[in-house]
């Protein structure tokens, strides 16, 4: 069991997150913010965090800082260029999860959001990503709590 707090990277496009993790899951907890992908993988390359706690959807985030290439998405979407950038900001999440893993972040990573009824996509997502979780971003602090603890624990950083 860690003595030290659990360094939890968060990433998302506002401060929602931050402001309600370091305010109701505090105890035992060092929280740091990322904003964009970037950000998040040159605080990654600083001082690797225990686990990352990654937003899903970015549509704050100015479209020049949002990871994935617009053309090949558009290509997706029939050349519906909206419809591409509305898929890239809804799933940034994951375009973020997949820079955090080229630039060398094996640990846990919880994605802020209901797969509930799209069970299939995640346990499509996690047969690929073993280190892959998943809260409700409707979750209380209990359960947001025990998921990190969770994860950390399964995942434990190197020593």
């Amino acid at each position: 069991m860690m003595t030290r707090p659990i360094d939890v990277l968060v990433v998302e496009d506002g401060n929602e997150y931050l402001t309600n993790l370091s305010t109701f899951v505090a105890d035992g907890f060092v929280y740091r913010q990322a904003q964009s992908g970037d950000a998040a993988c040159r605080m990654l390359a600083e001082r690797r965090p225990d686990l990352v706690y990654l937003d899903m959807r970015f549509d704050r985030t100015p479209e020049e800082a949002l990871l994935g290439n617009l053309v090949e998405l558009a290509a997706r979407f029939n050349g519906d260029v909206a419809r591409a950038r509305r898929f890239q900001q809804d799933n940034q999440g994951l375009f973020v999860l997949r820079a955090l893993r080229d630039a060398g972040y094996a640990g846990p990573v919880i994605l802020s959001y209901d797969f509930g009824p799209e069970e299939r996509r995640f346990r499509a997502l996690s047969a690929r990503d073993p280190a892959l979780r998943y809260c409700p971003d409707y979750a209380d602090a209990a359960t947001i709590r025990a998921a990190i603890v969770a994860a950390v624990q399964a995942f434990p950083p190197p020593s």
